[in-house]
């Protein structure tokens, strides 16, 4: 029975160009389902090896994301939520403690459009001083940050850093919407006012336009982030594997229209272009722990 066992599983393990194909498809935007019509692969693999590849990614990139020499950051939070949106989650049918609205924390160097860490979390002061806390660690100099104007980032910036940063926030001021609360767009933004905060921040260079275009960018390429659509994570852990996926194929695989490179080469961690099946040996790596 044993060795049955261990026959079927080896009969349904996937190969490693299997795995990089489907971890590409999952890192271009379409969604589990999709992945396993165009595959074959069930579900159940497909959202395993959704969950492994993002714990090795999570290992790998904590290890090389250190001792950056980033100049200036923009950080910004993006919404998405896990079983239901907040509104819905108390009257889902079975009881889910990390149901509801979840906040996705970016921070994007604004010359190498590396992304140095980023955390999944609710949207309070404990999530900015986690996030804040994690950046801090991972730079080698000082730098100036701007982030928009919610108010958790003044303690977890001052807290994290000591005060030797150079930070600033953005703050939009929007028009009423001629739709009221029920929109599918943002208000129109009718102005932006530039606040410095402590240190000596360049005013030419507050700004959170790059922060917000990687929003854009995370929209696109994971599907549980694309809104209006039936394609959103189940668990919050899930979610945070899915990150972790998306930020490793960003940085190390897919090429910046701009830079001609990958935001990893731009910033120096790495001195090549890594493909999928790079990501695979990271896997395996992880694996074998």
């Amino acid at each position: 029975m044993q060795e049955r066992s261990s026959i079927l599983a080896s009969m349904n393990r996937l190969t490693r160009d299997e795995r990089a194909k489907i971890i590409h498809l999952l890192c271009e935007g379409m969604s589990i389902r999709a992945v396993t019509r165009l595959t074959g692969a069930s579900k159940t693999t497909v959202t395993k090896l959704v969950c492994d590849m993002g714990m090795a990614a999570g290992w790998y990139q904590d290890r090389v994301f250190q001792s950056l020499k980033c100049r200036r950051l923009q950080i910004d939070e993006i919404w998405g939520f896990v079983a239901a949106k907040q509104k819905n989650a108390p009257n889902m049918k079975r009881v889910q403690l990390d149901a509801g609205d979840v906040w996705l924390w970016i921070a994007t160097d604004a010359e190498t459009k590396l992304v140095p860490c980023w955390h999944v979390g609710r949207r309070d002061g404990r999530a900015a001083s986690e996030f804040i806390g994690d950046l801090a660690s991972r730079l080698a100099n000082r730098v100036q940050i701007t982030t928009d104007g919610l108010k958790a980032y003044v303690d977890a910036v001052d807290t994290a850093f000591g005060g030797e940063v150079d930070f600033a926030q953005l703050v939009k001021l929007y028009g009423p919407s001629p739709e009221g609360e029920h929109r599918y767009s943002p208000a129109e933004c009718t102005g932006a006012v530039k606040m410095p905060i402590s240190g000596n921040p360049d005013e030419k260079h507050i700004s959170t336009s790059y922060a917000e275009r990687n929003n854009l960018n995370v929209r696109m390429h994971s599907r549980r982030m694309t809104r209006l659509t039936n394609a959103f994570s189940k668990k919050v852990e899930n979610h945070a594997y899915a990150m972790a996926m998306h930020f490793m194929y960003y940085n190390l695989v897919r090429i910046h229209k701009t830079l001609k490179v990958t935001p990893a080469m731009a910033a120096g961690v790495t001195d090549r272009l890594w493909e999928v099946v790079d990501m695979i040996n990271v896997l395996e790596a992880w694996e074998a722990r």
